[in-house]
């Protein structure tokens, strides 16, 4: 319902009021009508009661429209004035009156001016015609001056009121018009409100319950003054450990710790001096202490007019991210095993240095590596090996300097980079000497793993740094040089690297690589050496590998062998020189003397998983009897794997191949083994030989090697014999076979067919 309408307004006046006179007639004309038909009024009674009766049924007939009902009830008042007037007199006007300022309030202005004509014009007529008794004091009536007075009176009252209902109406009207558009407005506003509050609690709710972390403070615009918190929703309440009240109204800066940057803070302190917003990566800390990384997000929040009131700071826990970001630069940047910085990282600290220029202070690179590491994986396992290098680097951590760097390359090798040597090269060198003497000492102290203690040394390397035109990789290759120098003096020991080391490894790795090609260009050839009993008389040959290059040169076997076992080729060379040797027999054989042949077997071939099928395969190639060839290994190959390594010897002498231990003496010390192998032979080294029969220490070793050997049954060649009184001493002593340059050099094969073909003719001839 339109309760500001002027039309409702008037259906709401008339209904009480109509409601109001009924109950009055009903009073007021009950007792009338009995009073004025008990004086003899009867026509009055008639007045009282039609009007009554009238107004009853109006009252009643509520469905008739708003318009029928006022205009009854206006006639019904018209006639009762009428009949007053006529009957009662002049007082009756009142009923009249009462026509048109009713008209006002219930219908409006023109009929309620209508109204005040009709009766204006009933009192005149009524006073003029004489139905009516009006008079005015000292003026004759019936008369037209006193009724035109009373009518302008009557008028005059009639149209005062009237007028006054009207404006008052019309007033109303306005204000209800007003009202109309103010309970509009304030119903929109009341809506905007309502919306605005209900997306006001939509969005505190939302930041309350955000996953992320929200904070406000309150700007401060004085230099050097807190900002204090005036809101935190739920996540950054959960994340933090505090309670709500425990930091509104604390400083921003509560929630930082040790380790949270403050050249970052500083940088967000400044873009807030400037009212710029800010993103920053910050450690932050819990109640309890623990440290999380928030990811934040800043901006300056300005009221109307401009000025900034607030900070709103949301933030994102980034702390699972930033452990995988550090888990990555660690797996990039440092060794997973011992937690130094890995080969990356040393060169990135080296190129810095170098990058200074030739002028920046001296530095040094040390190469270390630990001596028979391997003993300790082979015999322990990788798990104490591993807790061994962990050992070592803490020994190297603790050692090094602040600005220094201890890193680990893999397997056991680490480097050490000295910065801030100063002085001059030979100062700096001596002060990295220095320090790796103190390594050298710190590694000669046994390790304690697991209760066991280990003996362990090291070989050092050092380069020095900067000098023109060196790169990180020249620096690293000559520490590394260096290293391989120190282990090649015997191990322990410590080598500084010198331009002469390169230009050996320069050669070692020209020997390599020409040595690949040898074998296509048929530069490598079997020479033959042969082995002789007590009487001279061959009784085996060994084949010795030899390298003539195209254009003449020779290369010693001393440089290429060592090449080929440190290139890996040393396995496909000894394939190569077991075919010869298998081609030889067969050449000896078809001349009438087949001998037994000797042929080296290399650590790295012996170990080829396909070493015996290989085997088997050019024996059924060649057709060479597997009797007929003696391997020599050397007492290096028994080192390591050795259950494995006399399986394999095993496997090999069920097919008929020999074997012979070759510079017997010189290497693995346990002689328990020489019962487990299927021994053929021991070969007395050169060395031994060399100072026999004058020397007696070297005389002593090898009665001992010859009573040793006539024990366990095995067949024994002295290599070196050189003179007639070493073979005497060797006849003298057990009679082994021997070989050397006193009986012959190695040749080439046709050659030693010549030889043996002379000493069959020598010996027919003797004959």
């Amino acid at each position: 319902m339109i309760f500001n309408d002027i039309a409702h307004w008037r259906t709401q006046i008339f209904t009480p009021l109509l409601a109001s006179v009924t109950i009055l007639g009903v009073i007021v004309a009950l007792p009338s009508i009995a009073v004025t038909l008990y004086h003899g009024r009867p026509e009055v009674a008639l007045v009282d009661a039609v009007a009554l009766a009238w107004l009853l049924v109006i009252a009643r007939l509520r469905r008739l429209p708003y318009r029928v009902r006022v205009y009854n009830f206006l006639a019904i008042l018209y006639f009762v004035g009428l009949a007053m007037m006529l009957t009662v007199g002049p007082i009756s006007q009142v009923y009249l009156l009462a026509l048109p300022v009713l008209a006002a309030v219930l219908l409006g202005s023109w009929p309620a001016l209508l109204s005040l004509a009709v009766t204006s014009a009933t009192i005149g007529v009524l006073a003029m015609t004489g139905h009516a008794k009006l008079y005015v004091s000292s003026m004759p009536g019936p008369a037209l001056a006193p009724t035109l007075v009373i009518v302008l009176n009557y008028l005059c009252i009639g149209l005062l009121l009237t007028l006054t209902c009207n404006f008052m109406l019309q007033r109303l009207s306005r204000s209800l018009a007003d009202l109309r558009t103010f309970t509009s407005s304030l119903e929109e506003g009341r809506s905007a409100l309502q919306a605005a509050n209900a997306e006001l609690r939509l969005t505190a709710t939302a930041v309350a319950r955000l996953n992320d972390m929200v904070m406000i403070a309150k700007a401060n615009p004085q230099p050097n003054v807190e900002q204090p918190i005036v809101f935190v929703n739920d996540a950054l309440l959960r994340r933090s450990g505090y309670a709500r009240e425990e930091i509104l109204g604390k400083s921003m800066r509560v929630l930082h710790g040790p380790a949270t940057d403050q050249k970052e803070v500083a940088r967000v302190v400044r873009a807030m001096r400037e009212l710029q917003p800010v993103s920053a990566e910050l450690a932050n800390y819990t109640r309890a202490g623990e440290c999380y990384w928030v990811e934040m997000e800043m901006v300056p929040f300005a009221d109307e007019d401009g000025v900034n009131t607030h900070w709103v700071l949301v933030g994102r826990d980034v702390t699972e991210r930033r452990k995988t970001a550090d888990a990555i630069h660690r797996l990039a940047f440092y060794d997973v095993l011992t937690g130094l910085p890995n080969r990356r990282l040393l060169m990135d600290r080296v190129q810095q240095l170098l990058d200074a220029g030739p002028d920046a202070p001296h530095g040094a690179v040390m190469f270390i590596d630990l001596d028979h590491f391997k003993n300790v994986n082979d015999a322990r396992g990788h798990a104490t090996g591993d807790l061994l290098l962990c050992a070592a680097g803490q020994r190297l951590a603790r050692l090094a300097g602040p600005g220094d760097t201890v890193a680990r390359l893999g397997g056991d090798e680490f480097v050490v980079l000295l910065t801030g040597l100063g002085g001059s090269a030979d100062d700096a060198a001596n002060t990295a000497l220095a320090m790796a003497a103190r390594i050298r000492a710190a590694f000669a102290q046994p390790f304690d793993i697991g209760g066991q203690s280990y003996p362990s040394s090291a070989s050092i390397g050092v380069a020095l740094l900067p000098r023109a035109g060196q790169t990180v990789d020249d620096l690293l290759r000559e520490a590394d040089i260096a290293m391989y120098r120190a282990k090649a003096g015997g191990r322990d020991g410590v080598a500084l690297f010198e331009d002469t080391m390169r230009a050996e490894v320069e050669n070692r790795l020209t020997i390599e690589r020409h040595l690949g090609q040898a074998l296509e260009n048929g530069e490598l050839q079997m020479h033959v050496q042969l082995q002789v009993d007590c009487a001279a008389r061959p009784v085996g040959a060994e084949l010795l590998m030899r390298w003539r290059r195209a254009d003449g040169t020779a290369v010693p076997p001393d440089v290429f062998i060592p090449a080929a076992e440190a290139s890996g080729l040393i396995v496909k060379l000894g394939y190569w020189a077991l075919r010869q040797a298998c081609l030889a027999w067969l050449r000896l054989e078809a001349a009438g003397h087949a001998l037994p042949l000797s042929v080296n077997v290399s650590p790295s071939q012996f170990r080829d998983p396909d070493f015996v099928a290989r085997v088997r395969a050019i024996l059924l190639e060649t057709g060479a009897p597997a009797s007929q060839l003696i391997f020599e290994v050397t007492e290096g190959l028994l080192i390591e794997n050795l259950d494995d390594t006399i399986a394999r010897m095993h496997e090999l002498a069920q097919l008929g191949i020999r074997f012979s231990i070759d510079d017997f003496g010189t290497g693995y010390s346990n002689l328990a083994y020489l019962k487990r192998m299927p021994l053929y032979e021991l070969k007395i080294d050169r060395s031994f030989i060399h100072d026999t029969p004058g020397d007696a220490n070297g005389t002593a070793i090898v009665q001992s090697i010859l009573a040793m050997a006539a024990h366990l049954g095995l067949r024994v060649v002295a290599e070196g014999v050189e003179t007639r009184d070493q073979a005497a001493f060797l006849a003298a002593h057990g009679g082994p076979g021997m070989q050397g340059y006193l009986f012959a050099r190695p040749m080439p094969l046709a050659d030693m067919l010549a030889l043996l073909e002379r000493g069959v003719r020598e010996e027919q001839t003797a004959a």
